[in-house]
This record gives C-alpha cells, structure tokens and sequence, in this order.
C-alpha cells in the first residue's frame, strides 16, 4: 500500500495545495463585504431582495386579537423602503372584539410600506361585507388602508352597492373601528323603497 510517507512529492504537493488555498482564503478575507446598495446595484433596482410565493401575513393588535389576514400568490420584498409589492392580495380585516363579520378586501395588486402600517391598493379593488342579510359591496381603482389609524381612503370614484340601492362618489374616508363612512364629493344615489 502507497502511502504519503512513501511518495514525498506527493506529499510535497499537498503542502503546496494547501498553503496556496490558505494564501487565497487570507487574501478574500480583506475584501469589504456587499452593502444593500452594491447587492442592489448587482442585480438592479427592480428585482426584489427576496420573495414569498403563496405567502400569507397576519397582524394582531395590543391585547392579541386579530386585525388583519392578507394573502397573495406572490410577494416580493425590497429592502430599500422596507417595501413588499403584493400580487392579487385578498384581506379579511376585523373590527372590534366580537365581530364576526370582517371586511373582505380584493385588488389585482398592492404595496405594503412596513414600517409605515399602509397597504395600497389597486386595480378592480373590491371591499365586501356581510352584514346579516345585507351585504354591502364597494368598489373603486384605488384605496390606501393605514393599520396604525384603522382607517381605509381613496380619492378616485367609488361605488357602494347593496340590495337596497347604489351610490356613487368621487372619493371616501372609512374609519373601521367605528364603522363610519364619509364621501367627499359628486356624491350621487338611488335607493328602492320597501313596498
């Protein structure tokens, strides 16, 4: 049997192997490691640093109940803003303790500022309620919902629609908790009486 001890060139060249791999992991050592700006300089500013597929967010308030269920095929997340562009999300979003009820929200897309709380939306936003045997359908190009103040607005055209009659408005505020609305202008509506 051949060993190293036998062959001393190749025992020789082992050496050399190794110190030669030593030298070039010393030498990568001294490089300065990426920053976010050079990764992003890397693969450019529109790729994203990271995505989710089929991806699902929740979020709780103080006391652990729950606020909000987002859901997207494919969520991609960007370093930069701490922003998350969201494919066709759908959110439930609950009121207060009790409420059995939540808000069903539809869009083709959305932006999520994370540190900021606020999910915007557009593109055929639909938002839903059942409210026993009302439902209440509203639906509009664009809506901005801010977490932190429970509050949902948009300044294009909405509709709201339920089994009693339609109104249109050019832009609306909605606080959630609270369950008010206010159109803010061109506001127009038809209602059928009960016989």
């Amino acid at each position: 049997m051949l060993t190293l001890e036998n062959r001393p060139w190749l025992r020789t060249l082992a050496l050399i192997a190794t110190i030669g791999a030593t030298i070039f992991l010393l030498w990568r050592s001294d490089e300065p490691t990426m920053s976010s700006n050079d990764r992003a300089d890397l693969r450019g500013t529109r790729e994203p640093d990271g995505f989710v597929v089929n991806g699902s967010y929740t979020s709780y308030n103080e006391s652990g109940e729950l606020e909000i269920q987002l859901t997207s095929p494919r969520i991609e997340q960007f370093e930069e803003g701490n922003l998350a562009t969201v494919e066709a999300p759908k959110a439930n979003i609950f009121g207060e303790q009790g409420d059995t009820s939540p808000w069903q929200i539809e869009a083709e897309n959305g932006s999520l500022l994370q540190n900021e709380g606020i999910l915007y939306l557009t593109g055929n936003v639909r938002v839903f309620q059942q409210l026993g045997e009302r439902d209440i359908t509203l639906t509009t190009e664009s809506l901005t919902l801010d977490n932190d103040l429970g509050i949902v607005y948009t300044d294009a055209p909405v509709t709201i629609a339920d089994k009693t009659g339609v109104t249109r408005a050019n832009g609306m505020q909605a606080w959630i908790d609270e369950r008010i609305v206010e159109l803010k202008s061109q506001v127009e509506g038809r209602y059928e009486t009960g016989k």
